[in-house]
């Protein structure tokens, strides 16, 4: 464990699929010494990519946690040239969008990043999000331009990408020497040397050169926009950057450019080709260099469930301990695994801990370091510390752990997105019923993104997520690890209702069977929300003079919360709504809160329809980059898909195409683009929002929807 948080690094890797995540980690583990064999992605021998479904595919479709460490010179201040050993705990994480929440939650816990750009592709769709998801938890990170030896490779576009596409400041700290075949080595524009790594010893030497003299005059450029960036976080070396900039020492500048990533300033951006094993290891001094320790972030904040007042924790052992319940993996020899983020404090195996979702207390009977999908048993953690634990009884994700004589304190949970996908599923076999149940509940204990639920009407079991790779890898996780068949109807889509008029209405229950009967009335005004969110129910209470009593209140709202789940179209969950309660009567006798509820429910079916109400479904963005040849047929069957296009963008002999495609018109797109193409295309596709959908194919939906619950 590294008692210094100064020498402890928490970071991702994080990238649009295909820029070369795994193969990258994997030259992090050979060169720091944590593997002796490079194992590949194509050979299906990537350490991360420990399961069956990942080494067939060739994706990552689980993070992975691993520790290694690397022998650096200390850049903390200090003048010795004695080398420092820094602990980096590594996550790497999938790049496909079905499983963005591998990223998200990653992300929620990690200290810095490292984003991977294709040298060929740059900015690509993927790439976009995860960077957002990167902005939405404030991860510093610096960039790694991969695959710098394809054809095509352009690393200067990859610059202007990140200012054009993403908005950000990137500040090149190399730059290439050659590209494509001839790439082999980069100009550091801090020393102001060549670099060229050693093709015999799978680059783990490399030799320091003279600039070629045809980049003297680029590397200069270049230097002065570093220079300049690295001026504008210190005022002192804004004074000598005016004065001279010759006497910006190095050590200035490294100071500088820390002080710029841990504030996101800027980004630095480097290049290489991890394949070819060039590069990988400055970028690992630049994440010891660059990316912040626990101490350089601000104390973690979170609130007292009892005072609702804001508590902080500092990045200390002698803290209280404070963690953060990030994933929950079931391992086949040790059972439930929860993987947290020590933020402060210290903890002991054996130890007794509180979990503050549920208020019990847990004892955690082992403490594990991971290394992918093997654990290495460790006596306690501390602050900083990515690690596992063993014995929870009841764990999910985001859930806030605490020492049990500690002060109590939530941390800010996660938040995933909506599943956009459903399949109905049923085991094959009657005897497998149990299993599967079994199976479900697992499964959506580790995958936030997954639902399940039962159909009222029909009494199917359906299974919602993020899009077919991530339904299927699950159905197909079902079979390998607990040995169920499923059968599974065809893809169902997540559409939506809402309101696009308002209304009023008065709803009067009534019921009379002898004895104290049942009695509520209410008048409201119901329609679209106005306060600019789009979810939940925005419930306002207009009564006055008391004409329904106070206590009735929260039943009508909770009547009509009930009903965000049934629309009143076809059935389908609604977006949000407004309701205006402002008036109505009671009965001394009769009236009671569950005769109000129901009267919200059924006058939220009869006004429901006269609110105009709309179908909403999930469009997706769509980028295929193609040969230049099959532009033409490509194109026309996204126009047949219903597709929006947004643009064709020409790199490298190929077309980029973007287009907003409904959800429903691409199930099986990924092989009808295989057949368009000769197998030379390949397609991303992004949630990117709800729209409504035309009126005759909306007609087709809601009859399906009212036939099937019939």
């Amino acid at each position: 464990m590294a008692k210094d948080l100064k020498f402890l690094r928490n970071i991702g890797i994080m990238a649009h699929i295909d820029a070369g995540k795994t193969t990258t980690t994997e030259r992090v583990l050979y060169y720091t010494g944590l593997t002796h064999k490079i194992g590949e992605v194509h050979d299906g021998a990537a350490t991360t990519d420990w399961m069956e479904q990942e080494q067939e595919r060739g994706i990552t479709i689980t993070s992975a946690a691993i520790t290694t460490s690397w022998n650096f010179p200390t850049i903390q201040g200090e003048k010795t040239p004695d080398t420092k050993l820094y602990q980096i705990n590594v996550i790497d994480t999938p790049g496909h969008v079905d499983f963005t929440v591998e990223v998200e939650r990653s992300l929620r816990v990690l200290d810095g990043a490292v984003m991977l750009l294709c040298a060929v592709a740059g900015v690509q769709p993927q790439s976009e999000t995860v960077w957002r998801q990167a902005d939405k938890y404030t991860v510093p990170r610096i960039v790694f331009v991969n695959k710098m030896d394809r054809a095509g490779a352009d690393f200067f576009k990859a610059v202007r990408d990140v200012k054009e596409k993403i908005g950000a400041k990137p500040v090149p700290l190399q730059i290439p020497i050659g590209a494509e075949d001839t790439f082999k080595g980069v100009v550091d524009l801090i020393t102001m040397k060549g670099i060229i790594w050693s093709e015999e010893d799978k680059g783990k030497t490399y030799q320091e050169i003279a600039i070629p003299a045809d980049l003297r005059e680029e590397a200069e450029e270049w230097r002065n926009n570093l220079l300049e960036a690295v001026a504008e976080v210190d005022e002192k070396l804004m004074e000598k950057y005016f004065d001279d900039p010759a006497s910006i020492t190095e050590a200035e500048i490294h100071a500088a450019l820390r002080k710029g990533v841990v504030s996101m300033s800027f980004f630095p951006m480097l290049c290489g080709s991890a394949f070819k094993n060039k590069g990988v290891q400055s970028m690992l001094d630049a994440v010891v260099k660059y990316l912040p320790c626990p101490l350089d972030l601000p104390p973690v904040k979170g609130t007292n469930p009892d005072t609702e007042k804001e508590e902080i924790r500092e990045a200390k052992p002698d803290q209280p301990f404070t963690a953060l319940a990030f994933k929950i993996a079931t391992d086949p020899f040790v059972g439930r695994l929860c993987f947290m983020r020590v933020y402060s404090g210290r903890l002991e195996k054996g130890s007794y801990i509180v979990n503050m979702r549920t208020g019990s207390k847990e004892r955690i009977s082992r403490l594990m370091q991971m290394h992918a999908n093997k654990q290495n048993p460790i006596d306690d953690i501390e602050a900083g510390d990515i690690c596992a634990g063993v014995g929870f009884k009841d764990i999910r994700t985001g859930d806030t752990l605490v020492g049990e004589s500690d002060g109590k304190i939530v941390l800010e949970a996660m938040s995933f997105p909506e599943p956009v996908i459903g399949y109905a599923i049923e085991a094959k076999k009657q005897a497998d019923v149990d299993q599967m149940s079994k199976a479900i509940s697992k499964l959506v204990e580790e995958d936030p993104t997954l639902r399940v639920h039962t159909d009222q009407e029909t009494g199917q079991t359906i299974l919602r997520g993020m899009g077919e790779l991530h339904l299927e890898i699950i159905i197909d996780r079902m079979k390998r690890e607990f040995n169920v068949e499923i059968n599974q109807g065809a893809p169902q889509v997540a559409y939506k209702e809402h309101f696009t008029s308002t209304t009023e209405h008065k709803e009067v229950y009534k019921k009379q069977s002898g004895g104290k009967g049942k009695f509520a009335d209410i008048v409201f005004e119901i329609g679209p929300r106005d306060d600019g969110k789009e979810e939940g129910l925005q419930f306002a209470n207009d009564i006055v003079g008391g004409v329904i009593p106070k206590e009735f209140i929260p039943a009508i709202q909770k009547g009509f919360e009930a009903c965000l789940t049934n629309g009143s179209l076809a059935g389908y969950p609604m977006t949000g709504f407004k309701v205006r309660l402002f008036h109505g009567s009671y009965h001394e006798v009769d009236s009671d809160a569950l005769s109000f509820e129901l009267a919200a429910r059924m006058g939220f079916k009869e006004a429901g329809r006269k609110c105009k109400p709309k179908l909403l479904e999930p469009i997706m963005a769509v980028e295929v980059v193609t040969p230049d040849e099959f532009t033409g047929p490509i194109t026309g069957d996204l126009n047949r898909r219903r597709g929006m296009m947004k643009g064709m963008e020409g790199k490298a002999g190929a077309q980029i195409l973007k287009a907003d495609v409904p959800l429903s018109e691409l199930f099986g797109y990924v092989t009808t683009l295989r057949t368009l193409s000769s197998g030379r295309a390949s397609a991303s596709l992004t949630f990117s929002h709800y729209a409504e959908v035309p009126n005759n194919i909306a007609e087709d939906v809601i009859a399906k929807a009212k036939g099937s619950k019939e």
